[in-house]
């Protein structure tokens, strides 16, 4: 028994190191992404003084400078093995998108490249810079990009137009973060203008930070897709299009708010959009988010509201996949002081508390396990025992020749993945009695 085990254990090994991907709409513990740019050394032409208020911990500071100009990074200094492949991403302070009865645009980069240098650090490289990416006409408010970054120390924004104008100022933060295991821990809150006061980090506490307060592994890349004034048609009908520029995991769809106000989409309506932004999310291998519509105060949403928040819990029965995020009907109810005087929008403690339980919901329903299932360690096929089922489940899974329950406690190594050497724990766990 011990040989066979032996045996296939060192042929999973040959052929899968890596990884194995995780199944479309499965719920497991995503790979720390972790940002390795903070306060790495920071360049710019024109104005060099705010370069490194692109990447410090603080994203109410930002690197701004007339364009054309540049901000770039020297992560020679990080080990080579945590920058094979990043995820550039950069933020600024507009409405997410040019769309709606309230577009804004703040100094946002509308023309850019993303390049990248292999000369040695500690001297700004004034050639030898190549491009991987080069967008015009953007009209986001924060975009990702992934790089094959292997054998090269140096990253650049190089900003050309903002707000779709020559010689404007462009202002932004750029953070880098390691994705070399994939782009797992990256996340896209979509919404009204309740998402865009309540998932911005540009100002206050973010999401972000908030997770990386209950587990240092993790700081996510975070992007605020919150739009004023829009409802779910708007979301699905630009869904798609923002889905091709994201390159992450999670995508957190909260509209409701609009729709119920005078009850102008209808219930159906609003569940028929929300169930086409789930599908299309899906559809992608990413994992949607369904927070709760909040609580109102105002009688022209507070009258319709259960009759909105009904199909979000319609929609929890129908799709198993989809993590279930704040239910903010319920916290706004029992906590008004955090409505703002207009009785529908939190106000600025609101929008802190919103974040902080963004986070603590997400870290139990995202990043500790799958709602509901067994929390027992090698348990993969969630029967409440950990034994030698699990052990020949686990072999199968890896062999692509068979599924597990619980991704989770697949991942014995605390590694973020399910692979051959949570396999290996596994095998010395159960089997090492019995040589």
């Amino acid at each position: 028994m011990m040989k066979k085990y032996t045996s296939l254990i060192a042929a999973l090994s040959a052929a899968a190191m890596l990884p194995v991907p995780m199944p479309v709409g499965a719920v497991t513990a995503p790979i720390p992404n972790p940002v390795i740019s903070r306060n790495c050394p920071a360049y710019s032409g024109s104005n060099p003084a705010t370069a490194v208020a692109g990447n410090d911990e603080h994203y109410f500071s930002f690197w701004n400078a007339q364009c054309p100009d540049y901000l770039a990074y020297d992560l020679s200094g990080i080990p080579e093995e945590n920058r094979k492949v990043i995820d550039a991403v950069w933020y600024c302070t507009s409405a997410y998108d040019t769309i709606g009865m309230y577009i804004n645009r703040n100094q946002e980069p509308s023309d850019y490249t993303i390049e990248i240098n292999a000369a040695e650090g500690g001297a700004y490289p004034e050639s030898g810079w190549e491009v991987v990416a080069t967008v015009e006409n953007n009209t986001l408010a924060s975009r990702q990009h992934v790089v094959e970054f292997e054998g090269y120390n140096w990253i650049r924004i190089s900003v050309t137009k903002a707000d779709d104008r020559d010689g404007a100022t462009a202002m932004l933060n750029f953070d880098i973060h390691d994705v070399s295991r994939g782009v797992s821990d990256s996340w896209l809150f979509l919404g009204d203008s309740i998402t865009a006061g309540g998932m911005n980090n540009c100002y206050g506490t973010g999401f972000a930070t908030y997770v990386n307060r209950l587990d240092e592994r993790y700081f996510p890349i975070q992007e605020n897709g919150g739009i004023g004034g829009i409802t779910s048609k708007d979301g699905k009908e630009n869904i798609d299009r923002w889905l091709s520029t994201y390159p992450g995991q999670y995508v957190s769809i909260a509209y409701g708010t609009n729709d119920a106000w005078g009850n102008q989409t209808g219930p159906q309506k609003y569940y028929e959009n929300t169930v086409y932004m789930i599908e299309a999310v899906l559809a992608l291998g990413k994992t949607p988010v369904l927070p709760k519509i909040p609580h109102a105060e105002e009688a022209g949403v507070a009258d319709y509201l259960d009759s909105y928040n009904e199909m979000i819990d319609k929609i929890y029965a129908e799709y198993p996949q989809v993590v279930p995020g704040p239910d903010f009907s319920r916290i706004l109810a029992e906590h008004t002081e955090y409505l703002s005087a207009d009785g529908v929008h939190p106000n600025s403690e609101g929008y802190e508390e919103m974040r902080r339980i963004w986070a603590e919901t997400m870290y139990e329903n995202v990043y500790k396990k799958a709602p509901g299932s067994s929390a027992i360690r090698g348990d993969v096929n969630d029967d409440g025992k950990f034994d030698l089922t699990d052990l020949v489940a686990m072999q199968k899974y890896l062999l692509k020749k068979g599924s597990i329950s619980n991704l989770y406690n697949a991942d014995l190594t605390g590694d973020g993945s399910a692979d051959v050497f949570d396999l290996a724990m596994m095998k010395r766990e159960l089997l090492e009695d019995k040589k």
